[in-house]
């Protein structure tokens, strides 16, 4: 189940709920624990798979192409750039701030024409509110709020 807490953002001065991640994460060996479990592949040939997955995306998604992880999503790179006005002052090396991967989840058509998206099933999550232990602030706007930094950006 996963947990919320109530955030104050300074800046807009408006109280929203926020996801929240508790403990360290869980690393691919536990995956791999778990996947074995549920498969016939073992423990060790898992870990080898997930091991070398992020080089044979990187090279894939460097020739320009986008993954498509069956059931998972899509992955591609994506820009964070600034822009200029006018053509000639136009340098990509100085506008291109930063390279990130895109996730997209791969998503599903209901019966009732509606989608629903890998790995958020809205119906089947029941979440769960943190009390506060700290004054709530939203971390991105001064205060920590109690909470660990998001290693996923």
């Amino acid at each position: 189940m996963p947990f919320w807490k109530k955030m104050l953002n300074q800046k807009q001065a408006v109280y929203y709920p926020r996801a929240i991640v508790q403990g360290k994460p869980v690393e691919t060996e536990t995956i791999a624990k778990d996947l074995a479990k549920i498969s016939t592949v073992s423990n060790s040939d898992v870990q080898a798979v997930l091991g070398d997955i992020a080089g044979v995306m990187h090279t894939r998604m460097s020739q320009g192409k986008s993954v498509h992880i069956k059931g998972l999503g899509y992955f591609r790179y994506v820009l964070d750039t600034t822009g200029v006005k006018d053509l000639k002052d136009f340098d990509f090396e100085k506008q291109v701030k930063a390279v990130r991967v895109e996730f997209v989840p791969e998503r599903t058509r209901l019966s009732s024409g509606a989608y629903t998206r890998a790995l958020v099933d809205s119906e089947q999550l029941e979440w769960i509110e943190l009390s506060a232990t700290t004054e709530d602030q939203d971390p991105s706007h001064g205060g920590d709020g109690g909470i660990e930094e998001n290693p996923l950006g």
